[in-house]
């Protein structure tokens, strides 16, 4: 493919989604290729070390679909880790990174593409803003959890936006290598670092009302990894709040 000719890139970190990852590349390549054209747009699966067949069900899909792309880890390194090399190896204009699971639909770039041509450099998807929809909502202890680190941030690193969660962000190409280059965090808590690199580097960042629908099987949660999101935080403040 001709990168001057690609508009979108997507990145797609997995980690043992064999069950789930078949239909979610079916579903945006089918809405990228009826947006864009064949060639006009890249599709990136970052595999985290799965030890299931989901590399498999992906060399699958890529044997039909040519904008596909597979980076493969050989050990399972978080993913922080998945997204970076995901978003530095694209090529596209503008560069989203969306959860395997698709919790907030592959439309929803819409709405963030008419973000970036308003001036945007970064737009991340909000499940908290007035206008988002969430079809399917989390645990109350879950969702409770999620304020409480939001709170925990502002405090913390002072980011002024109400979701640094939500696994749907979209960047123009230059800023999404510029910020993911600088990038360190490795775990669950690298959306938190990636917004506060965009912020020091004075790109314009826009939060977004997103359509979203809770996975029950999701990885990516607090609750099972509060120890480690909160010692990140903690690397974060110390390190890019001092300039390192």
């Amino acid at each position: 493919m001709d990168d001057e000719q690609i508009q979108l890139s997507v990145a797609i970190p997995t980690y043992n989604e064999a069950n789930r990852i078949g239909p979610s590349l079916h579903r945006v390549w089918d809405y990228l290729r009826s947006r864009y054209g064949a060639g006009g747009f890249e599709m990136i699966v970052v595999d985290d070390g799965s030890r299931d067949s989901t590399v498999a069900v992906v060399e699958q899909f890529g044997m039909r679909a040519p904008e596909l792309r597979l980076v493969r880890f050989s050990r399972n390194r978080g993913k922080g880790a998945a997204v970076r090399a995901g978003m530095i190896a694209a090529t596209g204009k503008a560069v989203l990174f969306s959860d395997a699971d698709l919790s907030t639909p592959i439309e929803d770039v819409e709405g963030a593409l008419r973000l970036l041509a308003d001036g945007g450099d970064v737009v991340i998807g909000s499940r908290a803003l007035p206008g988002s929809l969430i079809l399917v909502r989390q645990h109350p202890l879950r969702e409770s959890m999620g304020r409480l680190f939001n709170r925990l941030i502002r405090v913390l690193l002072r980011i002024p936006f109400r979701d640094t969660q939500c696994g749907f962000k979209l960047f123009r190409r230059e800023a999404a290598h510029a910020i993911f280059q600088r990038a360190r965090i490795d775990g669950f808590a690298f959306d938190v670092e990636v917004i506060l690199i965009a912020m020091q580097l004075g790109y314009t960042v826009r939060e977004m009302p997103v359509h979203w629908s809770n996975d029950p099987a999701s990885r990516v949660t607090l609750s099972r990894h509060p120890a480690q999101m909160i010692a990140d935080l903690w690397r974060i403040r110390t390190g890019r709040m001092s300039g390192r």
